[in-house]
């Protein structure tokens, strides 16, 4: 989320504004070496890939912001957000790909940049690479496990975020329901907002505001991002060489980057990206195999899943889009969470052989993430199908309920993000549902216009 305002940059420079202005924006940039003596690199692809990495700053920020906006605790100076921007060789399109900074990663042989310590190669959480080795650890682990070159690495304070935004003017979000997170102090009525910086940090930063958890977080920050694209290329900003320098600075003022990436690189990209908008900019993260993998040392991580992960890093090589737009020719039931984000369990509530693996396959075959390992369960004279679910999925247990009518919702609390469906004796098949927001293609991916405010 702290990476949405160095995205800006690249959205920001499409006015061409002119050497003077940007030069002299360029000396406030921070620079730093993440390609120093590094080996073995993957070959270049077509387009150019940024690598965004976005750290905590909150001491930056007055104690009065802090209280207001609920950013208590000591800046922890770690690393939370990482993700690949590809911008296609045209530049007429933005692929934003983010990296879960629990995923399971093996990191090179390197020297720990604090103890000065060598370290072997060993498994780490991708965000602990960091901590040890800085930026060139950052871009080397990530290359090792994606094969995708990185051109350019972008480093960026969350603190410049709130002035940011405030030098657009705010960004108009929009939401179906109300929104409010006690942890956050996020507050929204259902409808349109224009949020300042203050309010959009809390509306990124929240995990709390619904049932979905990091889902939900992640849609927000999607929703925002292209929002922030919206706003800049159609509020007059890029063709007001004073506006575009005070909302640049407010974005520079907390960056790092690596030295190649100067005034002619910015005024190059942004020339050729004089026409973008929100469509031309689409989002996914990328595919989980398992979650909650134990690693001895390192806990809990998140393991990607390597074929579906394999094929969108293949799109990022070969410059292809992410977003597939296929003519909705079915007649799929509408559902607030999609299928391919909620995770199940299914049990055979009957005496019935074999119920149980057809409804874990006619479920799999619809896109929920089923464990394709259906178990019978204790219970086997069960009248009617039952969904188990945690309450705070709840949205994820009714887009499920959608795709088997008529089964029984019961909460239970403390089950986690694996719901459980047992199968009764009234099952009969599993209705097609798909996601009405946001766009699902091949890898979960939405485009820009189709999370901004009609």
């Amino acid at each position: 989320m702290r990476a949405v305002t160095t995205l800006s940059v690249l959205v920001l420079a499409a006015a061409g504004i002119g050497h003077a202005v940007v030069t002299s924006l360029d000396a406030d940039i921070t620079r730093v070496d993440p390609f120093k003596d590094m080996k073995n690199r993957p070959e270049a692809g077509h387009g150019m890939n940024v690598l965004l990495v976005g750290t905590d700053g909150r001491d930056r920020i007055s104690q009065a912001e802090r209280r207001r906006y609920r950013l208590g605790g000591a800046p922890c100076h770690c690393t939370d957000t990482i993700m690949i921007v590809h911008i296609s060789e045209d530049r007429e399109r933005a692929s934003v790909v983010s990296l879960p900074r629990d995923s399971y990663a093996e990191t090179p042989a390197h020297t720990d940049r604090t103890t000065g310590e060598k370290h072997g190669a060993h498994p780490i959480k991708i965000n602990a690479a960091y901590a040890e080795g800085g930026p060139q650890l950052t871009v080397r682990t990530v290359e090792s496990m994606t094969r995708v070159k990185i051109d350019h690495y972008l480093e960026v304070d969350f603190t410049s975020f709130m002035k940011t935004v405030d030098e657009l003017g705010g960004v108009e979000i929009c939401s179906v329901k109300p929104l409010k997170d006690s942890y956050t102090g996020l507050d929204l009525a259902a409808g349109s907002h224009r949020l300042t910086g203050g309010q959009a940090l809390q509306y990124v930063r929240s995990r709390h505001a619904d049932g979905s958890s990091d889902l939900g977080r992640m849609q927000r920050q999607q929703r925002f991002l292209a929002a922030l694209i919206a706003r800049a290329t159609s509020s007059g900003v890029l063709l007001n060489p004073m506006k575009f320098r005070d909302v640049t600075r407010a974005v520079l003022g907390s960056v790092r980057a690596d030295k190649g990436f100067g005034t002619d690189e910015l005024l190059d990209l942004g020339r050729a990206m004089r026409d973008f908008s929100p469509s031309s900019s689409e989002f996914t993260t990328v595919p989980i195999g398992q979650m909650g993998y134990a690693v001895k040392g390192v806990g809990s991580t998140l393991k990607w899943d390597p074929a579906k992960s394999g094929k969108l890093f293949q799109a990022l090589r070969e410059d292809r889009p992410l977003a597939v737009r296929r003519p909705r020719t079915d007649k799929a039931l509408r559902v607030d969470v999609a299928p391919q984000q909620i995770r199940v369990q299914v049990e055979n509530g009957t005496a019935t052989a074999g119920l149980g693996k057809r409804l874990d396959s006619a479920l799999a075959a619809t896109g929920f993430r089923t464990t394709r390992q259906p178990v019978s369960a204790a219970d086997r004279a069960l009248k009617r199908t039952v969904i188990s679910y945690d309450p705070r999925w709840d949205r994820s247990a009714k887009s499920l309920a959608a795709a088997l009518p008529g089964a029984e919702l019961r909460a239970v609390k403390g089950r986690g993000p694996l719901l459980k469906v047992t199968a009764g004796a009234d099952f009969k098949d599993v209705r097609k549902v798909r996601a009405d927001d946001p766009y699902q293609g091949e890898f979960g991916v939405t485009t820009g216009d189709q999370v901004i405010c009609p």
